[in-house]
């Protein structure tokens, strides 16, 4: 581990004791930079772009710096604390840091105010990036004039017939298409139909870019543009507090002092927005049933809890009270801890010991949160779908189990397996930290980035309409 100074260890405690008391009230504001760490994969046979993995990089210029003074438009589908959105504003805020033009839109706003919005404008605003009006002249003179267009999320297609209308045409050489979706209700001509047409598409998985590129086939009889697949990764700041263990004990004696669970308890962990898709319901059901196992067996085991970081905890929408009712009936009220959504996931993984990823269905596209976790030398118990399957390695990094009803039996065991063995999760969790450094770092995406944006500027540029 790193060794600080004693006048810098007195001002990152300080600062720390700060983060996790803004963090820990239930107002979401985004007030800390998560930059994505990104690697594109080349396949000739399937037409999907890979690339071998590159050095490291340390002090060097940024790979980006040929954005210098390059006028960007990024239109997202919506403004959230969903990964879309976030992942995008990153992108900006990249971009903004090597002089890049960037500019802003946000295709669908509520009506009224919304203060989650409000902020993240606010963020992006104060770091550089122009928030304009998704309809009107001055979006279409925007789209006109950048150099590159980038579409963030399926839904986003929408806004090219919504707003350019008869310049579609013009703009679709120099888009950039981010697909973070992995769900086949996404498979409609109204979002997707100039999709053949566009420079590229960049998704998140080699399981999501096999899908679409079979999805749009088969059932919209369409062909995808050149795709890369871009793995996501962790920001060196989140890395600085991983590797930090003065700071992941703060976190962790604070966190755990707010939740009422002691050092020694094991928690598990899911960390996303509460949902069915997201299968916290499954989860509560393998965590009970790991509860269950435990005294049937007559285990010894230090006391268990289940964390869910995600909740709402102002319009408590129907799933979550039916996760509540779970908890009530089957009385592990004093196990089972419900956290508001936020945006600073380090706390929490300096308190946990265990993530569990239970997106069910074909799974999640990535998910981040895995990487993150595994940054904090976490196990993750995750489904065997979707993204999850290109980070976590069953065994080595962690212990995957089928979606669905099925997998509540053996997530359960599994639950129990890490519960009675700290051997086994030091050692899962150790060998993901080392995958982390591998491969799922800042200066991965910064290369793997910088070489996609360079081919769709070269396409932009060789187009004779441009």
């Amino acid at each position: 581990m790193a060794r600080h100074s004693a006048p810098r260890f007195s001002l990152r405690k300080k600062f720390l004791f700060a983060l996790v008391f803004f963090f820990s009230v239930p107002t979401v504001v985004f007030l800390i930079k998560r930059a994505p760490s990104i690697s594109c994969d080349r396949h000739s046979d399937a037409g999907v772009k890979r690339f071998e993995p590159l050095p490291q990089f340390g002090a060097a210029p940024s790979p980006l710096s040929f954005m210098k003074s390059k006028r960007v438009l990024l239109v997202s589908h919506e403004l959230s604390l969903s990964g879309g959105p976030l992942l995008l504003m990153e992108l900006a805020f990249l971009l903004r840091s090597v002089g890049a033009e960037v500019c802003w839109i946000t295709n669908h706003k509520p009506s009224e105010t919304d203060e989650v919005i409000y902020s993240l404008e606010n963020k992006m605003q104060h770091r550089g990036v122009q928030v304009l009006p998704a309809k009107g002249r001055e979006a279409i003179n925007r789209a006109l004039k950048a150099d590159l267009l980038v579409l963030n999320t399926v839904m986003a297609g929408k806004w090219l017939d919504d707003v350019l209308k008869e310049n579609v045409p013009h703009v679709l050489p120099k888009v950039l298409w981010w697909i973070h979706e992995i769900q086949g209700h996404y498979f409609q001509l109204e979002y997707v139909r100039h999709l053949p047409l566009v420079a590229a598409a960049m998704i998140d998985s080699h399981v999501a870019a096999e899908y679409w590129k079979t999805g749009t086939r088969d059932y919209l009889r369409i062909k995808m543009p050149d795709t890369y697949v871009v793995h996501l990764g962790n920001s060196k700041d989140l890395m600085d507090i991983a590797e930090d263990s003065v700071a992941k004990r703060v976190l962790r004696e604070h966190v755990r002092e707010s939740l009422g669970v002691r050092d020694e308890d094991v928690l598990f962990a899911m960390i996303n927005s509460v949902s069915r898709g997201k299968g916290q319901d499954l989860f509560l059901q393998s965590f009970y049933e790991s509860l269950q196992l435990i005294i049937q067996k007559k285990l010894r085991v230090p006391s268990m809890h289940a964390v869910i970081v995600g909740s709402d905890m102002t319009a408590q929408p129907k799933f979550e009270s039916q996760l509540r009712d779970f908890v009530r009936v089957k009385k592990i009220q004093d196990r089972v801890h419900f956290v508001n959504k936020t945006l600073t996931v380090a706390p929490y993984l300096a308190a946990i010991d265990v993530l569990v990823q239970n997106s069910q269905a074909r799974g999640e596209c990535f998910g981040r949160i895995t990487i993150e976790a595994m940054a904090f030398q976490l196990p993750v118990l995750g489904t065997a779908a979707g993204g999850t399957t290109e980070i976590v390695v069953n065994g080595s990094t962690g212990l995957l189990h089928p979606t669905g009803k099925e997998g509540v039996t053996p997530l359960a065991k599994n639950i129990v397996t890490l519960a009675t063995n700290v051997h086994r999760r030091l050692t899962l969790g150790k060998t993901g930290y080392e995958k982390v450094k591998e491969t799922f770092l800042e200066h991965h995406m910064a290369h793997r980035i910088a070489t996609v944006l360079k081919e769709v500027l070269q396409k932009a540029k060789s187009h004779p309409k441009l």
